[in-house]
């Protein structure tokens, strides 16, 4: 019976260590950032539509509003050659790995006839810089989307 508590409370401590470990990304991601550079992990004249709204030139320079105490957040595209305005998303931070450091982030944004989200990996994160990764295959090879932000 004494083991059952002593691995009862370690599995309740490991459990809110990892939370914790959320809540410290969200801390961080909380406020504006500018996404500046999204690029491939292959060469090539790639047409790719991003989170299902613009073309990747559109959203390089865009400004991003993150709200983490409900999870929500803005985009705001502002390319004279794209369809300009902010949208909404909601947002949430799930942690993969501590050690690697990796989280699974899950993109959703709001005005999606679809309701389709989007899965990325939170790969760096410090007070001024972000970079979100976002795997695909590609004619039966893996491709990679990097998506670079800094902090406002």
């Amino acid at each position: 019976m004494k083991n059952l508590i002593v691995v009862a409370l370690s599995l309740i401590l490991f459990s809110c260590s990892a939370t914790k470990n959320v809540r410290t990304k969200e801390k961080i991601i909380k406020g504006n950032w500018t996404l500046n550079k999204i690029a491939y992990s292959k060469t090539g004249d790639y047409k790719v539509t991003m989170f299902n709204d613009s073309p990747k030139e559109c959203f390089e320079g865009s400004s991003w509003k993150f709200v983490p105490n409900n999870n929500s957040g803005t985009y705001d595209i502002n390319n004279t050659n794209c369809v300009n305005g902010e949208r909404d998303f909601i947002f949430v931070v799930q942690e993969i790995d501590a050690v690697s450091g990796y989280y699974d982030f899950l993109l959703k944004p709001k005005n999606n006839e679809n309701n389709v989200g989007y899965r990325l990996q939170l790969t760096e994160l410090s007070e001024t810089t972000m970079q979100w990764k976002q795997y695909l295959n590609v004619d039966g090879t893996q491709f990679i989307i990097n998506i670079n932000f800094t902090k406002q």
